[in-house]
């Protein structure tokens, strides 16, 4: 063994003992949308006296996390985004009417004495009646406590005597001397309702306590902490206990999105892609060894290697396991192959050109000459990832951190574990006295028939170019015509699917909501056999969502549950469709840029004229089948302008090597020849995807079979404009272009590789 390859060996060793003690050791960080529980997006907006900024929202986040923690939610989360927002995730929680509750609420907790109830209260000096946690009317004097003056309140059971939960409430200040006033002035009374102290928050009384009958008159609760007792539930006496905790708001609040997932969802999911990751590994595995024989093979477990390198960087960086990011993991399969036809086609032409230098020499200057058309390719799909990151919200942002993971591993199994396994297996004796059995010694039937044939595709631009302008009117029309179905996330309101026990004719379902109250509701079927009931429409309050469920437990016969529940508000809607379109401009700029940069401009805009192509078609598709326009959408047309422009990478990094070899031949000619030569590569790759997507549409649940159809679209569509939109392009533009063909590349001076028999590589 070489030493290079032993130091390549003894990395991708390092890497891949690394990577599965990471994956054995820690377990991944799954989003909401999979483990199940309640999401809610606050929006803080200007107060009386107190500006909505950086600032006023960081307090609101800390009074916000003291009723968190004091809910006792395993893993809550809380974080701010941007200026004003602040994101509330508490896993297991189903019920978004008791998180909305629990973390919502925004008005100054106060608590005061009470006295008996004659119905005059005395409005001047602060008297108001509210009826207490019972629903009986009482009369509150005037606040003397602020949840300013509270320093925690924490509920526990009472094990010693057994008298059930009560609250433990300290506090800061001035207040412990105050509770000790009122509680004093309170025992000195015999009417019950005289000795009792309400905590009032958001005008409404949490809790009203009497002060007990062994508090001495004149002498009160002293101590600085005091405790509230009743007949409280577990669940009641830590709810208690967060509001009081909590306090007051600084600024007000408002909830701009929520979304509540089942736990029953997220296991469905989890298992749905991972069935399509092994489907599709192993498809795509049989496939490139049928193709690649014992070096398809090879790559085949470096493709597992790959799936062990991206989980374990996703563990050890962190990152939050979402819906679409097990979609960007998945999908990052297909990328991992291409790297590995690409080397393996340039290494098949090596061999070819000159056989007589063996099949090691040919496989590195595979991966050397490679190189160029991989980098490129993969950079243009990191920059789709990028976009997605910071321009997307919610789960989407999920898909475009572990899709970027993908690309990177799958670089680091493709150009070193795989190069690792294919340099040693060829370089043993037997292997490379049958070089056959490598899957290198010869370029392919398709390949042959090209170079044999050599059809002037580029003679039919014309012809083609129309196509694919009908192809995009097509679209257009389509999207003009029948509109897009925008997704709630775009459009504001609120989306719930219930999931019911038996299954129920959409119409009965559209009548029962009708007849509860909401005839202009869109009710349709959802699930991957439609067996689930999705209502959208623009306001829905959290009882009216129970009032529906309900509606449809009458009218179905059979039990109904809750298993997604959406809820966006029209300003956040509209701020992520024009973050939306702002994905996709920032995209094809991006793109044209790089593409200028690398290539030259020519090149470039047909690149990306050629990938609006491709976006366009497939939204129209999505348009007249009528499918909703989301953000998983978005993450797919992200991902398809990645692929469109790896494909049209690599075809256009053939032509520039093509011309620079020979500048002087005419370009529409040099292109042809460029395209005809990549046609194995792109159908390879292309076939490897469409195992890996094909097994996501079948198995991979509501959202993630609508985001592999646009995907398997998106490939299709992209695998014939790079050929017939992107290349004639080319050709259209160069002859208009005055700038002008590049200059011969000097051929390097032959260098022999130490131990490989005078091989020149």
């Amino acid at each position: 063994m070489s030493r290079p390859l032993m130091w390549r060996a003894l990395l991708a060793l390092a890497i891949i003992a690394g990577s599965i003690f990471v994956a054995l050791t820690q377990p991944a960080k799954l989003g909401l949308d999979l483990r199940g529980g309640t999401q809610i997006v606050l929006e803080t907006k200007d107060g009386p006296n107190v500006k909505a900024n950086r600032e006023s929202t960081d307090r609101a986040l800390e009074v916000l996390r003291k009723r968190v923690d004091a809910l006792g939610v395993a893993e809550s989360s809380i974080t701010r985004s941007g200026e004003r927002r602040i994101i509330v995730e508490l896993p297991d929680v189903q019920d978004p009417k008791r998180a909305a509750e629990a973390v919502g609420r925004t008005a100054q907790l106060t608590a005061h004495p009470v006295r008996a109830n004659d119905g005059k209260p005395d409005k001047k000096n602060g008297e108001q009646i509210l009826p207490d946690e019972d629903g009986r009317p009482i009369l509150l004097k005037k606040a003397a406590l602020s949840g300013a003056q509270i320093r925690s309140a924490s509920a526990s059971f009472d094990q010693q005597n057994m008298q059930g939960w009560y609250i433990t409430v300290d506090f800061r200040g001035d207040g412990g001397r105050i509770w000790q006033k009122i509680t004093a002035e309170a025992a000195c009374k015999s009417d019950p309702d005289d000795r009792r102290i309400a905590f009032v928050l958001d005008g409404k009384v949490i809790s009203s306590p009497v002060v007990q009958e062994d508090v001495p008159c004149n002498v009160g609760i002293t101590g600085g902490s005091t405790q509230i007792t009743g007949q409280f539930s577990a669940r009641e006496a830590k709810e208690l206990a967060a509001l009081i905790q909590g306090g007051s708001l600084p600024v007000p609040v408002e909830i701009i999105e929520q979304r509540v997932v089942g736990p029953t969802l997220g296991e469905e999911a989890i298992q749905a892609s991972w069935q399509a990751a092994v489907i599709g590994i192993v498809l795509t595995g049989l496939f490139i060894i049928w193709i690649y024989r014992l070096v398809g093979f090879l790559a085949t477990l470096a493709l597992a290697a790959y799936g062990v390198i991206s989980y374990a960087a996703l563990v050890a960086m962190g990152a939050t396991l979402t819906l679409p990011g097990l979609a960007g993991f998945v999908l990052a399969i297909g990328m991992a192959v291409d790297a590995n036809v690409l080397v393996f086609e340039r290494a098949r032409e090596e061999y070819a050109a000159v056989p007589r230098r063996g099949m090691r020499p040919a496989l590195v200057i595979g991966f050397q000459k490679a190189w160029s058309a991989i980098a490129d390719s993969n950079i243009t799909t990191v920059l789709a990832a990028g976009l997605l990151f910071f321009l997307a919200a919610g789960p989407v942002r999920g898909f475009g951190v572990t899709l970027t993971i993908g690309v990177l591993a799958s670089l680091v199994s493709a150009l070193l574990v795989t190069r690792v396994l294919a340099e040693w297996a060829v370089s043993r004796r037997p292997i490379a006295k049958r070089p056959a059995l490598t899957g290198l010694s010869k370029t392919g039937r398709v390949r042959d028939w090209l170079d044999r044939k050599q059809p002037d595709l580029m003679r039919r631009k014309t012809l083609w170019l129309t196509v694919s302008g009908l192809l995009v009117a097509g679209s257009i029309a389509g999207i003009v015509i029948q509109g897009l179905n925008f997704g709630v996330e775009f459009t504001g309101g609120r989306q719930v699917v219930y999931s019911t026990s038996q299954r129920m004719d959409i119409n009965d379902a559209r009548a029962a909501v009708a007849d509860a109250g909401f005839p202009r509701a869109v009710v349709q079927t959802a699930g991957t056999d439609g067996e689930d009931i999705s209502i959208r429409t623009e306001k829905l309050t959290n009882a009216e969502v129970d009032k529906l469920q309900q509606a449809l437990e009458k009218a179905g016969g059979g039990t109904v549950t809750k298993e997604r529940d959406e809820l966006i508000g029209p300003s956040l809607g509209s701020e992520l469709r024009k973050k939306a379109l702002i994905a996709l401009g920032v995209a094809l700029a991006a793109q044209l840029i790089y593409l200028a940069v690398r290539f030259r401009f020519t090149f470039g805009a047909a690149a990306v004229l050629a990938m609006f192509h491709d976006v366009i078609v497939v939204t129209g598709v999505f348009a007249w089948l009528g499918k909703p326009i989301d953000g998983v959408f978005l993450a797919a047309l992200l991902t398809i302008i990645g692929y469109s422009v790896n494909d049209s990478v690599v075809v256009f990094d053939r032509i520039r090597e093509l011309w620079r070899a020979a500048p002087e031949e005419r370009f529409a000619k040099i292109a042809n020849r460029g395209a005809l030569q990549t046609v194995p590569r792109t159908v390879n790759t292309g076939m490897g995807a469409i195992f890996i997507l094909a097994a996501l549409a079948l198995l991979g649940g509501d959202s993630l079979t609508d985001f592999a159809i646009a995907l398997l679209l998106g490939i299709v569509v992209g695998t014939y404009s790079t050929v017939f939109t992107a290349t004639p392009l080319a050709i259209v533009f160069q002859a208009r272009s005055k700038t002008p063909a590049p200059k011969p590349k000097l051929a390097k001076r032959p260098v022999r590789q130490p131990g490989d028999s005078g091989a020149v590589v």
